[in-house]
């Protein structure tokens, strides 16, 4: 079933005189459009009577009576909130019918003048009923077909209207809906009307001349000029540099370098326009509440169960709650005390009342009562992997299995060269040689192969955070209770086509006090060798943590999206088709960027708190973005080739180089349903490659992306160039795919492979024992090497602080909005785009049986299996909260 995001009506009656709603213009003005139609090579705006929606209105007979017609309005809006200031002036408005001035736009020019006709106006009133207005209009029948309305707020405050609704002679048949679902701001913020457009969809070359110019218009508002600071009723999208990450005002420990420069290139976020800090003239000042752009802020539901105060001010405000309970060094000092957290819970003080309220109202699921006591504890609800086997973290087989269909499944690569050797600088780091030899892989293989056999058989995989960390370790390390080194682990592809662990390298560079040192550490065949296995494998999840939250999600979801939205907003029409398509795909994640540079990703915030790069966190990120990010091979099946995990046959077929591999396995059933999605849309709206390069709109689009969004990149040959439906197609296939499918696999599954943090660590905190074989530590080590990696492990508080994090940012809103769920009513307004978006939400409904149908496989062993959990973050659909699967349209949390 497809579910309307709002009710619309789109029929319309057919009789022998005029149409229910707006004679079109006279002949002049017919001989007019014409024209202007054939030389915009479209189809003729007009249609027949008993078609659906037109412009805004329907054909009516020319020979009808010139007469006015009445046409209502319905407005639908959110009903005003009784409390605020100038509140009382906005009730008599009400009572005189001065809410809300509206006018109509022909899409037709006066035929006699050949410039726009004469708008027709009328107030909106309140009506009984909540959140409705009304307006009764006279219309000339020559009026043509509406084109847009403008609607003035005359109250002192925003409202938010649902749709618009014109009615002629009291038959809601012939309905014409305006779907609005936009914030409308007060006059007395801003004189300038809002422009609202018909649901038909239109490129450039094909809009009706009556709104051509109110199309440009109000793309020049969103723009803006540029400059000053940003008001929250605005809807201005414009380009700034990450410059607003530090706080040296408050402490000039908190500087921190300035992202989207050619030092450290990054994407650009939404321009705010604060003033400059006073120690730092390139850090912009912080504020308590980052603009966005109006319409880009959470709606009401959203606000409520996700809560801007959780990532604004809450997270922060469990710290200072929880210090009088916990200790921020202090280990857990056994593992049952890890999982105490989801059995007996940590009790809150009774006394602490304030601490409670911030604690509860951050993290409710987390909070719970003792039976039959009115205490509470902090207890958190059990992940999913430590539900079905409390000991899977601990095994090599999990461990391996992760890298395929766990958090990360973005990192895993093919290995094709042997030896391996780094490629950074000798003189700087130490030789490049990799301690991983030949010897010792064929050791590991029990003799089944040698290297070069594996490698030519294309049985051989690396996660490698060698090269992108070795530069930081130093730097790292001088951190307060970390460290960090650059490692490689080699995976073996056995024959039930599940991975095998071979060996770890850990590495520190030289430095002018120490020289290299690297080792090699294997499953071992003692316990010393064992136990130091063990630890490596800590050391190699905590790089892959750091690298997926920082890069896999962060990164080359929310980061390198918002250059997207941004351009969107300011190059295409809300009536271009591709907007139109886009536009679910955009839903909430300015706000959630914004509440990240807050909270999150902010000089001492959370992620440098709890996760092992601390302030280099997102200086780290934009590393990887000038080595690795490319635009094309954001494509889930160019992902996939150039890491070797999958092949294209001559037919163009992908062929994976793993065949169970979940994330691939089931991201191409989503890739494949939405490039067809998006090929079946295009061919609606451009009927050749000529029409793609010659929509103004678009190209300006697509070169802004580039150009301004990703600046620092924007001369990379990679760049597919938008010059024909194909390349088209696949643009909008990548960024519909990220935001979507790309999203859900990296976030959605954070709380049940990481809210057991053992199995995610954030941060280690402890060298190896090894690496400088102190008498005391290797005393230590031998006598209880448990305790050296729980001492390893993070802190309470930075467990919790996690735990509490991805809870909520695993946890899907009750007005979630799935992808293939939920159809715009512009898609429904035309009947093409209509089928193909039925075709579209069938095929993500065969996807969840099919996903089920592997999942149940006992062949495929990376998914099933004696406490295995079910590969189940690309299943398209779910019901609210922290579910473990359903892929929403948009980066939305």
């Amino acid at each position: 079933m497809i579910h309307l995001k709002q009710p619309i009506v789109l029929s319309v009656q057919c009789n022998n005189v005029a149409s229910p709603l707006f004679a079109t213009a006279a002949a002049a003005s017919s001989q007019h459009r014409q024209a202007s139609s054939a030389s915009r090579r479209h189809r003729s705006h007009r249609i027949s009577c008993g078609s659906t929606d037109e412009a805004a209105g329907v054909s009516t007979s020319v020979t009808a009576k010139e007469r006015p017609l009445t046409v209502t309005a319905i407005i639908s809006a959110e009903a005003p909130n009784s409390v605020y200031v100038s509140r009382g002036f906005d009730d008599i408005q009400d009572l005189f019918g001065k809410t809300l001035l509206l006018e109509l736009v022909s899409s037709e020019l006066d035929p006699r003048t050949g410039m726009e006709r004469e708008k027709v106006k009328g107030f909106a009133h309140m009506t009984t009923k909540d959140g409705t207005y009304e307006a009764k209009m006279s219309v000339p029948a020559s009026f043509g077909p509406v084109g847009a309305v403008l609607v003035e707020n005359e109250h002192h405050r925003e409202i938010f209207i649902k749709d618009i609704k014109l009615i002629t002679g009291g038959d809601e048949s012939s309905a014409i809906t305006f779907d609005v679902g936009s914030w409308v701001h007060s006059k007395f913020d801003e004189p300038e009307p809002r422009v609202f457009f018909t649901l038909k969809s239109y490129l450039p070359s094909q809009t009706p001349p009556g709104i051509e110019a109110l199309r440009k218009k109000e793309l020049e508002t969103l723009r803006g000029d540029g400059c000053g600071e940003r008001k929250t009723h605005e809807r201005v999208y414009d380009y700034d540099s990450y410059n607003d990450l530090g706080d040296p005002d408050r402490n000039i420990a908190h500087k921190r370098p300035v992202l989207g420069t050619k030092k450290r290139p990054y994407p650009r976020r939404c321009r705010t326009g604060r003033p400059m800090t006073r120690f730092d003239p390139e850090t912009e000042k912080r504020s308590s509440q980052v603009y966005v752009p109006r319409d880009e802020q959470f709606s009401d539901v959203k606000g409520r169960t996700f809560s801007a105060t959780t990532l604004r001010s809450g997270l922060h405000a469990i710290l200072p709650a929880l210090a009088p309970l916990l200790n921020n060094t202090q280990h857990f000092s056994h593992f049952p005390a890890i999982d105490a957290l989801y059995s007996d819970g940590i009790p809150l003080p009774v006394d602490s009342g304030a601490s409670l309220n911030v604690i509860n109202n951050v993290i409710p699921r987390v909070v719970q009562m003792i039976e039959d006591t009115t205490e509470h504890v902090l207890r958190f609800e059990v992940p999913q992997m430590l539900e079905r086997d409390r000991f899977s973290w601990f095994r090599d087989e999990e461990f391996a299995r992760q890298t395929l269909a766990g958090l990360n499944p973005l990192s895993i690569h093919l290995l094709t060269e042997f030896p391996i050797k780094s490629k950074l600088d000798p003189e700087v780091y130490g030789p490049p040689e990799s301690a991983l030899t030949k010897e010792l892989l064929e050791k590991m293989m029990n003799g089944l192969m040698t290297v070069e056999e594996a490698l030519e058989n294309k049985r051989l995989f690396m996660l490698d955070y060698h090269d992108v960390f070795l530069p930081y370790v130093h730097k790292v390390r001088e951190l307060p209770d970390t460290t960090l080194y650059g490692s490689r682990t080699v995976f073996f592809l056995t024959d039930e086509g599940t991975l095998m662990p071979l060996a770890i390298e850990l590495a520190r560079p030289q430095s002018p006090t120490k020289p290299q040192w690297k080792r090699a550490f294997t499953r071992g065949f003692d316990a010393t060798e064992s136990w130091l296995w063990k630890l490596a494998k800590a050391h190699v999840l905590t790089h892959d943590t750091g690298y997926h939250q920082l890069v896999s999600h962060w990164l080359r979801t929310h980061a390198c999206v918002e250059p997207y939205i941004i351009a969107t907003n300011r190059q295409l029409s809300r009536m271009h088709p591709v907007y139109r398509l886009l536009h679910p795909h955009f839903r909430y994640t300015m706000e959630i960027n914004a509440l990240a540079r807050e909270a999150l990703i902010n000089a001492d915030g959370i992620i440098e708190d709890a996760f092992w790069p601390g302030r280099y966190s997102i200086e780290l990120s934009s590393v990887a973005y000038d080595a690795t990010w490319q635009f094309n091979t954001e494509a889930l099946p160019e992902d996939l080739v150039s890491r070797g995990l999958a092949v294209r046959r001559e037919d163009g077929e992908l062929e994976l180089t793993i065949k169970d591999y979940p994330y691939a396995s089931d991201g191409l059933l989503i890739w494949n349903s939405i490039k067809q999605w998006a090929s079946d849309y295009v061919n609606v709206y451009y009927n050749s490659d000529e029409d793609v390069t010659s929509d103004d709109e678009l190209q300006a689009w697509w070169e802004e992306v580039r150009t301004k969004g990703h600046a620092d990149k924007k001369d990379e040959p990679w760049w597919p160039v938008c010059d024909s439906k194909s390349n088209l197609v696949e643009i909008l296939s990548v960024i519909m795919w990220v935001t979507s499918g790309h999203h859900a696999a990296v976030n959605f599954g954070q709380y049940h492979y990481a809210g057991y943090f053992p199995n995610r660590p954030t941060v280690v905190r402890k060298n190896i024992p090894v690496e400088e074989n102190r008498d005391d530590e290797m005393k230590k080590f031998m006598a209880r090497p448990e305790e050296v990696l729980l001492q390893s492990l993070p802190s309470q508080i930075q467990a919790i602080t996690v735990m509490a994090t991805l809870d909520i940012l695993s946890s899907h809103s009750p007005d979630e909005e799935y992808m293939g769920e939920y159809a715009e009513p512009a898609w429904l307004a035309e009947p093409m785009v209509k089928a193909a978006f039925e075709k579209f939400s069938g095929r993500l409904k065969e996807v969840e049986g099919t996903i089920d149908e592997r999942n149940n496989n006992p062949d495929n062993k990376n998914r099933c299996g004696a406490g295995i959990v079910p590969y189940e973050l690309l299943k398209p659909f779910s019901e609210p909260g922290v579910t473990g699967r359903g892929i929403p349209n948009s980066i939305s949390i």
